[in-house]
């Protein structure tokens, strides 16, 4: 193989090596996805909170958001994947806890696990106010 060819196949690859990252943020604009000055990823408003009972958001990383049962003033945030075997957890605020529809594994609000088969807890972020948004910093 030439020099020539040699980079210009090498140049090829580096640049195919970026289109992930590209198209990741391309995605991410599109599809209207905030995040704040200070980095944190906007996941909805306290009104949306308040009226639906959690805030839910799939990309560019899964993010769950309820008010913590036991200070309703604080909010509680995890990734919503189970651990068991990676299904989206869903929320029953009756229960005041996420509850896997694969295979019945149970996490409280803060994530931790309350029901088998899982035995790990769901991956935990910090959840805050910035005026009337909930943010959370991955």
């Amino acid at each position: 193989m030439r020099r020539r060819a040699f980079l210009s196949w090498a140049s090829i690859g580096w640049a195919m090596s970026r289109v992930p990252a590209v198209f990741t943020a391309f995605l991410a604009a599109c599809q209207g996805e905030k995040t704040t000055a200070s980095g944190l990823q906007k996941v909805g408003t306290i009104a949306d909170l308040d009226q639906k009972g959690f805030l839910k958001l799939d990309s560019p990383s899964p993010i769950a958001v309820v008010r913590n049962p036991a200070d309703p003033k604080s909010l509680l945030a995890v990734n919503p994947t189970c651990t068991h075997q990676g299904c989206l957890v869903e929320w029953k605020a009756e229960r005041k806890s996420y509850v896997c529809p694969c295979h019945g594994a149970v996490y409280g609000a803060d994530g931790s696990v309350q029901k088998e088969p899982a035995t790990k807890s769901l991956a935990k972020y910090e959840a805050s106010l910035e005026g009337q948004d909930v943010v959370v910093k991955l």
